[in-house]
């Protein structure tokens, strides 16, 4: 944005943006300063004040980076993991081609003589980035029930037709090779753009490897503790690993609202009464046992927020279609590994139910990867993340009405904490926030309002 004010033979161009305000003197003479003569930008009132940058220019400009710089707005490291560098360099350019240009000129006039007050922009900013949201969370609560779907359909393949979890893993993986189509379709090469392709090998990796960790976890211990543990590591160590390695922050509404959904988790897998007052001896084979699987759930979490965080650092560059074609071949690769590894039994699905069963499931990973990935190019890690701790309420009730088992009063009210969390940060997101646009507001009126310029 430039503002151009006529002092003499000189021509002063001002640059607003919402930190710092610089100005150029360009003259075609060397300038001198003559004496009773005083520099002055136009202020409210003033003649030639609506050369000044309208709000428009401004709100478009909070528009056009506070999606992707929100959370990195304070100190910013010299160096990051995942290569902010390219980041600040497409930033900068946004940032020169906001400020530069004389057409800009025209649009701040134009702007102007809309007549339109800073509260009504603010209004219809706020409106369009509800708007542009609602397709996200809706992803997200979708990928969250397919996740809940996906948690039944696995635990009735293994009671009701005896098919190994690491089975199921390999047959959705090898279903899933078809998404190599959508690549090939755009004309891009399925391994990733050249300069990304290792990036995006150590994301099918992670995400492979965290799938057979937590697949694995279900031979040891329930499916219920399994998928609780998995999610509520994978949460936790999304929020810490995308501020190290990308210096993503939380806000403050957010932390607290993730903290009250991970209470909620740990309310879920508290022990029930009987195995707290049970008096026989433990086994130590059972013992060592559930140990470990506790300990592959929690080492899927890492898995996982890895994956999460390095699809964050690649999201402009590899799309949806890349990245499930990706998690497939590794998945095909470490299935089989892990299948070896642990001496799990070979089962083939026979008849019609189980083969429905297995598609079932396939399309319900199918549908939770692409909501969550989807919302990876829009939100923090641990939000997408922390909104799929709907699963476990979700599988819950589905597990409910298929067995009439009656849940403890610690998962009632965990579940109900959980659902709470997740209502309350889509309703923070989607809902208008007042203060965010008094805040914009009053960062534009200091800025236009401030003496120096």
């Amino acid at each position: 944005m430039e503002s151009t004010h006529l002092l003499g033979s000189s021509k002063k161009r001002v640059k607003i943006h919402p930190h710092t305000v610089t100005a150029k003197y360009a003259t075609q003479t060397p300038y001198s300063p003559q004496p009773g003569v005083h520099t002055h930008f136009p202020q409210p009132g003033d003649d030639g004040y609506d050369d000044a940058p309208s709000f428009e220019d401004f709100g478009s400009f909070l528009e056009e980076t506070s999606d992707r710089k929100q959370l990195t707005e304070s100190r910013r490291w010299p160096l990051t993991l995942f290569g902010s560098r390219d980041k600040d360099k497409d930033v900068s350019n946004k940032l020169q081609a906001a400020g530069g240009g004389d057409g800009s000129e025209g649009g701040a006039k134009a702007a102007k003589g809309s007549g339109r007050g800073v509260g009504e922009q603010l209004a219809s900013f706020g409106e369009a980035s509800v708007s542009a949201s609602r397709l996200t969370w809706l992803g997200l609560l979708a990928a969250a029930l397919a996740h809940g779907c996906l948690i039944v359909l696995t635990r009735l393949a293994s009671e009701r037709f005896s098919l190994g979890p690491l089975f199921l893993l390999l047959a959705r993986s090898i279903i899933q090779l078809l998404s190599v189509a959508v690549p090939l379709h755009r004309g891009e090469n399925p391994f990733g753009p050249e300069g990304y392709r290792l990036r995006l090998l150590c994301y099918g990796i992670a995400y492979s490897l965290s799938l057979c960790c937590a697949y694995s976890s279900l031979t040891f211990i329930s499916p219920t503790n399994a998928t609780t543990t998995w999610r509520l590591a994978t949460t936790a160590l999304s929020a810490t690993l995308a501020f190290l390695l990308l210096e993503e922050r939380l806000g403050l509404a957010d932390g607290i609202t993730i903290a009250a959904g991970l209470c909620g988790l740990g309310l879920v897998l508290l022990p029930t009464v009987d195995e707290n007052n049970s008096d026989s001896p433990t086994d130590p084979v059972a013992f060592w046992r559930g140990a470990f699987g506790w300990s592959l759930s929690a080492l899927a979490g890492l898995w996982m927020a890895l994956a999460l965080v390095g699809y964050r650092s690649l999201k402009e560059k590899v799309g949806v279609g890349t990245a499930l074609f990706t998690v497939s071949w590794t998945g095909c690769l470490l299935a089989p590994a892990s299948l070896a590894l642990l001496q799990e039994g070979w089962s083939w699905p026979v008849g019609g139910p189980a083969w429905g069963l297995v598609l079932g499931l396939v399309a319900c990973s199918i549908a939770a990867f692409l909501g969550m990935t989807h919302a990876l190019t829009r939100l923090h890690p641990a939000l997408v993340s922390a909104s799929q701790s709907l699963e476990v309420p979700v599988a819950m009730l589905l597990h409910l009405a298929i067995q009439l088992l009656a849940p403890t009063a610690s998962e009632v009210v965990g579940n109900v904490m959980v659902i709470l969390s997740v209502g309350w940060l889509v309703a923070m997101k989607l809902l208008p926030s007042r203060g965010a646009g008094r805040r914009q507001r009053e960062e534009y009126e200091e800025i236009l309002d401030s003496p120096i310029k």
